[in-house]
C-alpha cells in the first residue's frame, strides 16, 4: 500500500487532513496551533512532498524521518505532522478493522470523563452555569476566575475578585464536583503565588498554566511555594519538553496535544515518561469532532490519564463529518469503528471557509502588553 496524496481543509476554525492511499483507503486527521492554521498547512504541502510514495503502514520510521531531518521543526511542522501521523494510524486501523485503541494497546476505561467550562459576566451567571452542567451530568468543571477587562487592574483587586468568585462558585455546586482553574498565563511570579495560597481552603482540583510555561525557572521559583496541583504543557511540542517538567517535579499533570505534539506516536512516549514519575495526562483538546475521536482513542488507553474538554462540536458544523462518539452524563462514549471512528465529508467542506484568527494584543492599563 503506497500514500497517493494528502489533502488539507482549512474549514472555519479546523484544519483538517486526509491521507489517500492506492488501496482506497483514507486516513483523517487534524492539526494543532490554532491560530495559524495558515502556516501550517503550507508546512502539509511540503511535508506530502516526502510522504507520497511511501507505505502508510511505517509510523514510527516516518515519525523518526521527519523529526531528525527537519532540523529547525518546531510547532508548526510538528502540528502539521501530527495531523498527518494520527491520519496514518487511522489508516493503520482501518486496514485490520480494528480501532486504534486496540493498537495501541486495548482500553483501560470504556468512556472518557470529561470536563466543561464554566462561563458567566458575573459571579451569579457563573454559579448558574456550574449548576447547569453539574445537572447534566458533569462531575469536572473548569474556569478561568478573571472577568474581561482584568488586565487594568491592579493584581490585588484582581486576587480579590478572583478569590471571591472561587468562593461562590464552590459554595454553589458543593464538593461533589471537582474544580479546576484555568489561568491562562496571565499572573506573575508573586501574584500566582498570593492567590495560590489564597485558593486552598477550596480544594481546587489543578492549578493550570498560571505562567507562561516556556520559563521553567520561573516555574522553580513559584511552585515550592504553592500547594496547589500545577497543570502545564499545551504549547509544548516535543517530548524533551514535558520530560524536562517531569524530570524537575513541576507538575502534577500535563497538558499534550496530540494535535501538536506529533499525534499518537509521541504523545503516546510523553504519556509513558509521566506514568513513570506518577504524573497524570490531562490532554488539552481543541478542534473539531475529528480531533475528539482522536483524542478519545488516546485517553482510553492511558492509565494515567485524568480527564479533558468535552469540546462539543456546534450543530452548524455536523455535516462535516458523518458522526461524533456520543457524550452522556459527563462521558465520551468510545465506539468500536475501525481507525479512529469518524470520517470526513470532503463533500461538505466548501459550505464552511476558513475563520482566521488575527493577533490584536491584550494589554494593561500603561499600554504595556499583558499575555
Amino acid at each position: 500500500m503506497k500514500i497517493t496524496e494528502i489533502r488539507s481543509f482549512c474549514v472555519d476554525r479546523y484544519l483538517l487532513v486526509r491521507v489517500h492511499t492506492d488501496k482506497g483507503l483514507i486516513g483523517n486527521g487534524e492539526a494543532g496551533l490554532w491560530a495559524h492554521h495558515g502556516i501550517v498547512k503550507a508546512a502539509l504541502d511540503e511535508l506530502a512532498e516526502y510522504f507520497v510514495g511511501k507505505d502508510p503502514l511505517l509510523i514510527e520510521h516516518h515519525f523518526q524521518v521527519i523529526s531528525r531531518y527537519t532540523h529547525f521543526s518546531g510547532a508548526v511542522i510538528s502540528a502539521a505532522q501530527s495531523a498527518i501521523d494520527v491520519a496514518l494510524w487511522d489508516i493503520l486501523g482501518k486496514s485490520v478493522g480494528m480501532p486504534v485503541y486496540q493498537l495501541l494497546g486495548g482500553k483501560s476505561r470504556d468512556k472518557i470523563r470529561l470536563f466543561e467550562n464554566i462561563s458567566g459576566n458575573t459571579n451569579n451567571e457563573k454559579v448558574e452555569d456550574a449548576k447547569k452542567h453539574v445537572e447534566q451530568g458533569y462531575t469536572s468543571l473548569r474556569m478561568t476566575p478573571f472577568f474581561e477587562g482584568f488586565e487594568f487592574k491592579c493584581a490585588s483587586q484582581v486576587i480579590d475578585e478572583a478569590v471571591s468568585m472561587v468562593a461562590e462558585v464552590r459554595k454553589g455546586i458543593g464538593y461533589q464536583v471537582d474544580l479546576g482553574l484555568e489561568i491562562h498565563r496571565n499572573l506573575r511570579i508573586e501574584d500566582a503565588i498570593t492567590l495560590a495560597r489564597e485558593l486552598e481552603p477550596f480544594r481546587i482540583l489543578y492549578y493550570e498554566d498560571p505562567l507562561a510555561p516556556e520559563s521553567v525557572e520561573a516555574l522553580k521559583i513559584m511552585v515550592p511555594n504553592v500547594r496547589l496541583p500545577i497543570a502545564t504543557g499545551e504549547r509544548f511540542h516535543s517530548l524533551q519538553q514535558f520530560k524536562e517538567l517531569i524530570d524537575e517535579r513541576l507538575v502534577s499533570l500535563i497538558r499534550p496535544d496530540i494535535s501538536l505534539v506529533g499525534g499518537f506516536t509521541q504523545a503516546k512516549k510523553i504519556a509513558s515518561v509521566a506514568e513513570g514519575a506518577f504524573v497524570g495526562v490531562f490532554p488539552h483538546l481543541m478542534g473539531s469532532a475529528v480531533n475528539n475521536s482522536a483524542f478519545a482513542h488516546f485517553a482510553s488507553v492511558l492509565p494515567n490519564f485524568t480527564h479533558m474538554e468535552s469540546n462539543s462540536l456546534p450543530s452548524f458544523l455536523e455535516p462535516i463529518i458523518d458522526e461524533q462518539m456520543p457524550i452522556e452524563k459527563g462521558y465520551r462514549v468510545i465506539t468500536d469503528r475501525p481507525g479512529i471512528g469518524i470520517e470526513i465529508n470532503e463533500d461538505a467542506l466548501s459550505g464552511f471557509p476558513q475563520k482566521k484568527i488575527r493577533i490584536n494584543g491584550c494589554f494593561h492599563a500603561d499600554g504595556s502588553v499583558a499575555h
